[in-house]
Parts: C-alpha cells; sequence; structure tokens
C-alpha cells in the first residue's frame, strides 16, 4: 500500500520569503527579498540581546546600534552579496546593489565614527572587524578565506552580541561571552538549516525516492516534503530569537 503525494505546487523562489504577495510591485519584492527580512530579523535580536543583557541600558545608544547593524548587514552585506554571483536571480541593475552596499556599509562606519566619540574610541577596533565581515565575506575576498562558516558564526552570531554590549558599557563582561557563544550556535543552527533548503530551491532540478514505512506503506519524496521541515525550522528558530530579545528589552525598560 501507499501514501499517493497531495498534489502540491511546484517551489518556486530561491528562499521561502521572497517575491512576498504583499508587495505588488516587482522590484519591491526583489528588495524585499534582497534584504532577507527573517535572517536580519534574527541579527537584529542578537544586537538587542546583546545591548540588554545587563543594565542600565541607553535607549538611543541601542537604537543607534540597531540602525548601523541594519544598515551594514541588512542592506550592504546582502546587496553585496547579491552582487557576488546574484544567488537570488534578481534583475536589478547593479549600480542599484553598488550604491545599497556603499550607503549601507558606509552609513554603518558613520555611525560607528559618531560612538567613538560617545562611548570609547575603541569601538574603532569593532567598526574595522565589522567592515572587514561583511565585505570579505560576501564578496569571498583573499581568495575566499573569508567566506566560511566559522567566519558567518562569529560575525553574523557572536560579533553583534559583542558589539552592542560594548557600545553600552565601553567594555566586555563574562555574560557578554556567553551571550555570544548564544549567538554563534543560533547562527550555526541557522546555517545547518538554510544551506540545504538553499540548495533544493537554487541547485536542485528534481528530487526522486520513496520513504518506506514500518508498518509497508509508502510515501514519495518530494522536493516539498524536504523543504517543509527545513524552512519551518527556520522561522521558529528566526522568531525565537526575537522572543528573546524583547523578553530582555522588557525586562531592562519596564520602570
Amino acid at each position: 500500500m501507499s501514501e499517493s503525494p497531495r498534489n502540491e505546487a511546484p517551489v518556486a523562489g530561491p528562499s521561502f520569503y521572497a517575491q512576498p504577495k504583499f508587495l505588488s510591485r516587482p522590484r519591491l519584492r526583489e528588495w524585499w527579498t534582497v534584504l532577507h527580512p527573517p535572517y536580519t530579523m534574527l541579527h537584529l535580536s542578537l544586537v538587542t540581546i546583546g545591548a540588554c543583557l545587563v543594565g542600565p541600558v541607553n535607549a538611543v545608544r541601542l537604537a543607534v546600534t540597531l540602525v548601523a547593524f541594519f544598515l551594514a548587514v541588512g542592506v550592504g552585506a546582502h546587496s553585496l552579496d547579491e552582487l557576488h554571483g546574484r544567488p537570488l536571480k534578481s534583475s536589478m541593475p547593479t549600480w542599484q546593489l553598488v550604491t545599497a552596499s556603499c550607503v549601507g556599509v558606509g552609513g554603518a562606519v558613520v555611525l560607528g565614527i559618531v560612538g567613538m566619540f560617545l562611548v570609547s574610541p575603541y569601538l574603532g577596533a569593532f567598526i574595522v572587524v565589522g567592515v572587514l565581515i561583511a565585505v570579505g565575506y560576501n564578496l569571498e575576498l583573499f581568495h575566499g578565506r573569508l567566506h566560511s562558516t566559522a567566519v558567518l558564526v562569529l560575525g553574523w552570531g557572536a560579533f553583534p552580541v559583542l558589539t552592542s554590549y560594548f557600545a553600552q558599557h565601553a567594555k566586555l563582561g563574562v555574560s557578554s561571552l556567553f551571550a555570544a557563544a548564544f549567538g554563534a550556535l543560533i547562527t550555526l543552527i541557522q546555517q545547518q538549516l538554510s544551506s540545504p533548503a538553499r540548495d533544493l530551491r537554487r541547485r536542485t532540478a528534481s528530487v526522486q525516492g520513496t520513504i518506506v514505512r514500518s508498518d509497508g506503506t509508502t510515501v514519495a519524496i518530494s522536493e516539498r516534503t524536504i523543504l517543509q521541515p527545513l524552512e519551518r525550522a527556520l522561522r521558529t528558530l528566526c522568531w525565537a530569537g526575537v522572543a528573546m530579545a524583547l523578553a530582555l528589552a522588557y525586562l531592562q525598560f519596564r520602570h
């Protein structure tokens, strides 16, 4: 006995959040896809977690740090990633991606320089590392040596936690190191889930196979049956980061 697969629409788009229907204009849909909203949201959650680990928390510094990371990663790094090889197969002109990259990374640097005067000159070290990660990883500089899982996990997971903590307190504490480890691990989970999902969506022509259950029934394997648990887990992971960030922010600003 076999279980027939449901009549499923073919999987479309380079990611589960690509080309959302609530945006009417095709160009806006492309920009939405390039900005990777779920992953940007998770990244900004880590920024918030780092800033809100211990009090007091300066709301202005937190807001500026969030804007800086949104510009650097959400806009700049993601635009560089699309510029390098067009993995999302967007039709946006190169000049738009270059402009977005420069505005994103450049804007973050400007905010960081302001922070050097208001917080600590040592914030300059975080600026240098941040630019190196954003540009080096996405453009695969130095023969791709920076385009690695280790750089992704540390740069996208641990680095925002440490930077936002330092931006608040002008120093690093033991709690920030443990929180940075949390950021690295949650980013590693995201990478472990998104890599096979991305491979299925962008580099797979067809999937064939059958699951034989212990009772003798069979279930056909399709691209969608493999993708669904991966992408549901990714959605859950991103919202889990938001929940933790909101919980810590509430604790700091409830009075």
